[in-house]
């Protein structure tokens, strides 16, 4: 008598997700409070960060690191006492509360998304760079010092502001260079940050009446300002999505490349977005049959992590192949095979085939099933 087991009988969920690491108390019940933003920035241990166009600010010179591997960013931070005047020569700034820390120094973030903000140079010496090199010249690890380490804190004067050079103050990454680089809690501070800001710069008018909108819960909604309306409060919109690895009975697992993606060795797994009053199981049978017409059996979860580009959430789940002939939908997904852990390791090796990168769900799905790192 033989017996077989389950292909997905010893799946773990995963334990590390590059977009899914914050562990910073969004204090929800603050966000209410009338005068959130401006209290909290006068608060010693509050720090704020940078976000510009859906990117995150980072010291300068540490933009060009993105693309390396084993090499650590860090956030650009500027002090909360200084921020509060800025905003109040701003209010096309954005501020969003993000939360606390608690401990001994209750440390406070915000972020503060500057899209909107017009750019305006220095003109100035001094380089961008010259503020995070050593504490002697007003910093401490990439924070500008309280009183302006930029020769800001004076008004206007022979100097636009901190948020008008923003721009060429810092540099400027997204979230897929950023997050794999980056500490724990700065990746979780950036998703938030990135993730809010992103949903502010898009909805700028009330999607039921047209009227403008206004931050609001501390940047986590949005009032819509039309008194005659009701002025509605407004949340940010989430876009569900699932993503699954299909293996078969022999442990095979189905890799695909999509007819989107411009690295034409790029292969992943199958994806897409929740139907209106459709579950996640559903989803990715769905999916699987529409893009490799591949029909599943078991379907077991793994782990979710936010993906704003614009405003994801991916689920991510392992599904078990009842059936294995693939027929590619020549739209969406333009080729799909099947691998062994070994076949997919030599694709790698002689670059027939590319992993998704470090940020992405995909590639810890696929080494869950690999059993290793990538």
């Amino acid at each position: 008598m033989s017996v077989s087991f389950s292909p997905l009988a010893l799946t773990r969920a995963l334990p590390f997700l590059p977009l899914a690491q914050g562990d910073i108390d969004y204090q929800t019940e603050r966000r209410v409070e009338p005068h959130l933003i401006a209290e909290t920035l006068a608060e010693p241990a509050t720090k704020v960060i940078l976000t510009r166009d859906g990117k995150i600010a980072v010291p300068r010179g540490q933009g060009e690191l993105a693309d390396y591997e084993n090499v650590k960013m860090r956030l650009a931070t500027i002090p909360g006492a200084y921020v509060a005047r800025e905003l109040d020569a701003h209010p096309q700034a954005v501020a969003m509360f993000l939360g606390s820390y608690g401990g001994r120094r209750d440390e406070h973030v915000v972020a503060v998304d500057v899209t909107r903000v017009a750019r305006i140079a220095d003109g100035s010496e001094r380089g961008a760079d010259d503020a995070f090199d050593e504490p002697e010249d007003g910093t401490n690890g990439g924070v500008i010092a309280a009183g302006g380490a930029f020769g800001f804190g004076a008004g206007r004067g022979a100097h636009a502001s901190l948020l008008e050079q923003a721009v060429d103050r810092f540099d400027w990454v997204d979230l897929r260079g950023f997050a794999p680089h980056a500490s724990a809690r700065e990746a979780g501070q950036a998703t938030s940050a990135i993730t809010l800001s992103i949903w502010h710069n898009r909805q700028r008018h009330c999607p039921t009446c047209g009227a403008p909108v206004a931050a609001a819960n501390g940047g986590w909604a949005q009032r819509c300002t039309n008194d005659a309306d009701g002025r509605r409060l407004l949340f940010p919109r989430v876009e569900p999505a699932v993503i699954t690895i299909i293996v078969d009975s022999e442990g095979r697992a189905l890799l695909q490349h999509n007819a989107a993606w411009k690295n034409p060795t790029l292969y992943s797994v199958s994806a897409g977005f929740v139907e209106a009053g459709e579950n996640l199981e559903h989803a990715a049978r769905r999916e699987a049959m529409e893009e490799v017409g591949i029909r599943l059996g078991e379907v077991k979860y793994l782990g979710s992590q936010p993906w704003p580009f614009p405003a994801s959430l991916m689920m991510a789940f392992k599904a078990h192949a009842l059936t294995t002939d693939v027929h590619v939908d020549g739209m969406e997904t333009v080729e799909a095979t099947w691998v062994t852990p070994d076949e997919y390791t030599a694709a790698l090796v002689t670059g027939r085939m590319s992993a998704p990168g470090k940020a992405t769900i995909a590639r810890y799905m696929i080494e869950e099933w690999l059993g290793r790192e990538l």
